[in-house]
C-alpha cells in the first residue's frame, strides 16, 4: 500500500483539493493519503519548506511525498522527482526543496517523459505528479519518470549572524498557537553560549533569560523560550498567544547576548 502524503497552498475553500485525492484514488485505489498541510499561505515557498522539512522523516521509508506550493512560479515550469533519506518527492522546480535539505539528492529527473492527461487548465499536482507517483508506487526507477537533471533551483535563506557576545537571528515561522519559531538552532546556541549567561532580546526591548523544558515552565501568561520539536529556538506564552501579544512577525529580529 503506498503512502501519499501532501503538502500544499491549496486551502479546503475550493474543489482543488477534492480533485487532487480523487485523482489519486482513482489510480491507486489503496493509496494511504496524508494531509501534512493545505494551509500554507500562497505562494509562501519559506513556510512549505519549513512544514515539510520538519514532517517528511517521521514517515516510514517509501513514502512519496507530493508538493505544490506555488507551483506555476514561471511560465514554462520545471517539475522534478527525487529519492533522498529513502523518501520520494515530486513538486516544482522552484527552490523550495533547495530548503528542505542540507544536501543533494545524487539522482534528480524532469518530468519530462509524463504528459498532462487534461487538454483544459493545466493543473500539475492533479495529473502530472500523480502520474509520477503511481509509477513509483509500482516500483518504477526515476529515470521511467523523466531526463536526469544536474541540479534542482536553489534558494537562499536567511542564517544567524554569529559575533562572540551576540547571535542574530530572526523569526522563520509562526504555528497555529502563535508560537514564535527563530532560525537559531540548539546546536548553534549551546556552540556559541559555551556556557555563560544571557538574554534573548526581541521587539520592544523584552528579553528572556532562560531556556525553559516545556511551555508550563513559567506561570500561565508568561513568556518563555524553548527547544521545540523542530530543534530550533521558540518563544512562546504559556496558555497565550505569543505572535500577536509580543507584536512578533516572520523576519522580525531576534537578538541573543551573551554574558
Amino acid at each position: 500500500m503506498a503512502i501519499l502524503t501532501l503538502t500544499t497552498d491549496l486551502g479546503f475553500k475550493d474543489f482543488y483539493l477534492a480533485a487532487v485525492k480523487g485523482s489519486i484514488l482513482r489510480k491507486m485505489p489503496d493509496a494511504q493519503i496524508v494531509d501534512i498541510s493545505h494551509q500554507i499561505p500562497s505562494f509562501n515557498i519559506l513556510q512549505g519548506a519549513f512544514i515539510l522539512r520538519n514532517s517528511f522523516k517521521h514517515f516510514p521509508e517509501g513514502t512519496i511525498h507530493l508538493v505544490s506550493i506555488d507551483t506555476g512560479y514561471q511560465q514554462q515550469p520545471t517539475y522534478i522527482a527525487f529519492k533522498c533519506e529513502g523518501h520520494y518527492f515530486i513538486g516544482p522546480d522552484n527552490g523550495l526543496f533547495s530548503l528542505v535539505f542540507d544536501f543533494y539528492p545524487d539522482e534528480i529527473v524532469n518530468l519530462d517523459y509524463i504528459k498532462p492527461e487534461t487538454t483544459v487548465a493545466h493543473f500539475p499536482m492533479a495529473d502530472v505528479f500523480i502520474q509520477a507517483a503511481a509509477l513509483l508506487a509500482d516500483g518504477a526507477a526515476l529515470s521511467v519518470l523523466g531526463s536526469k537533471m544536474d541540479d534542482m533551483q536553489r534558494r537562499g535563506i536567511l542564517q544567524p549572524v554569529v559575533q562572540e557576545n551576540i547571535i542574530r537571528g530572526s523569526v522563520v515561522y509562526i504555528d497555529s498557537f502563535q508560537n514564535v519559531i527563530t532560525n537559531i538552532s540548539k546546536k548553534l546556541f549551546d556552540e556559541v553560549r559555551r556556557g555563560r549567561k544571557f538574554d534573548i532580546v526581541f521587539r520592544s526591548k523584552e528579553s528572556i533569560s532562560e531556556i525553559s523544558a516545556h511551555y508550563n515552565a513559567v506561570p500561565e501568561g508568561e513568556r518563555l523560550c524553548i527547544v521545540g520539536s523542530s530543534n530550533y529556538l521558540e518563544i512562546a506564552i504559556n496558555k497565550g498567544k505569543a505572535g500577536g501579544l509580543l507584536g512578533l512577525n516572520v523576519g522580525e529580529s531576534i537578538i541573543i547576548e551573551f554574558r
